[in-house]
């Protein structure tokens, strides 16, 4: 299921930045609990949040979905 994967993806990046869900969440201008439902997969997020969360990843789209 792509949701999942993405989700999965996202959270791996955020690891790696060593930061936590809720400033991470915060940082980006996103409700925390609406941003762990898209780690969760259980969102089926817009391309604009998707992108929001790329940026603040300090990633390109391109990189996020690598491999989906």
């Amino acid at each position: 299921m792509i949701r999942k994967k993405l989700g999965q993806r996202i959270k791996e990046f955020r690891h790696k930045l060593g930061i936590s869900q809720e400033k991470f969440a915060l940082s980006i201008n996103m409700d925390r609990t609406y941003y762990a439902s898209v780690e969760n997969g259980k969102r089926n997020i817009s391309i604009n949040n998707i992108e929001k969360i790329a940026n603040g990843l300090g990633i390109t789209l391109e990189e996020l979905f690598k491999g989906l």
